[in-house]
């Protein structure tokens, strides 16, 4: 093993590569502290927005219907998607040793790709739950079965899960015998094929492939589902039932619209000789961010998750009063 004298970085010739050093965000200390703080607070927020609706949706039994059974899915996903980065990635903003196994990156890499290609497919299947739900209405109940619903989520980690073993498996059958510096803050797969030896055109082409089938066919459903519900959302007499169909969508679509325009800007040109600052920025939009602002989006948009949240909230102000209240008294007889 040598060290460049100059650029410190540093080389294993003709061997494998053991460990990856991740270079992170920033090699400035003090704006390092600085972003563990916002990492800290945008988890924290990520994990009690989601869990708060995926809690809420499973405990209020008017909610227990196909579009909020996806709902709490895609939580659970976003939950899971920001727990695979943010708290490595925390912990590396306080290190100074920064390295990460070979089997840890891949298997960072396999969760993060399995969770963020099912979110995903599962954008694509909302979108065709809201198709069901305002193009055929009088058959909703049943085609959107419990059953049919099981499948679809099903299908969707499955063919994630799938796709990200092919990525995975790709990707590490690649030569690391330069540099073991990654430029990122994750194990994603782009800096890695920065980093080895090996030719990576096939990858290059798997990745383009992946992305085509998984991002491009979910967009294509959602493209299809929402071109047939403006035909039928147009056709409504009136302006009160045209925005009640339309606000049954907004959510949705915002949340499409900010995932898909942050993960195509990453993985649509996945040459290794494109500039990379850009798509790190991205990267920390749709891994801290989106996982972030989705349950924000949902629960501030959508009435039903709202009035159950308020309700839920003043449930439990009023047994804390009803308790205290009965601790006092009881205090006062006891005394």
């Amino acid at each position: 093993m040598k060290q460049s004298s100059t650029t410190g970085v540093v080389f294993r010739n003709q061997s494998k590569t053991s460990a990856f050093l991740l270079l992170g965000l920033t090699d400035d200390p003090n704006l390092q502290l600085v972003l563990f703080y916002v990492f800290l607070i945008l988890y924290l927020i990520t994990l009690i927005g989601n869990c708060g609706i995926f809690l809420i949706i499973h405990l209020s039994p008017h909610l227990h219907t196909p579009m909020y059974f996806f709902l709490s899915h895609l939580s659970f996903i976003d939950m899971c998607y920001a727990s695979s980065v943010v708290p490595n990635t925390m912990v590396n903003f306080l290190k100074c040793d920064k390295y990460i196994s070979h089997f840890g990156c891949a298997s960072q890499l396999f969760i993060f790709s399995s969770f963020g290609s099912t979110e995903c497919l599962l954008f694509g299947v909302m979108a065709y739950d809201r198709y069901v739900a305002i193009c055929t209405p009088l058959h909703y109940g049943t085609i959107m079965t419990k059953q049919v619903c099981i499948r679809l989520i099903a299908a969707s980690y499955l063919a994630a899960v799938i796709q990200a073993a092919i990525q995975t498996g790709c990707t590490f059958s690649l030569s690391f015998c330069g540099s073991n510096i990654i430029d990122h803050f994750l194990c994603d797969v782009i800096p890695l094929m920065r980093l080895s030896c090996s030719n990576t055109f096939i990858n290059e082409i798997v990745i383009t492939v992946c992305a085509a089938v998984i991002g491009g066919g979910s967009l294509l459903i959602i493209l299809t589902s929402y071109t047939y519900i403006v035909l039928t959302v147009v056709k409504i007499p009136t302006p009160q039932g045209k925005k009640r169909a339309f606000s049954t969508c907004a959510s949705h679509l915002t949340c499409i619209t900010v995932f898909y325009s942050t993960v195509f800007f990453n993985y649509l040109h996945p040459s290794a000789s494109s500039s990379f600052g850009p798509k790190m920025v991205a990267s920390v939009f749709y891994t801290v961010v989106i996982p972030t602002v989705n349950p924000l989006i949902y629960s501030l948009r959508n009435k039903e998750v709202k009035f159950t949240l308020l309700r839920f909230i003043n449930q439990r102000f009023v047994f804390h009063l009803n308790f205290l209240h009965i601790k006092n008294c009881m205090n006062g007889y006891t005394s």
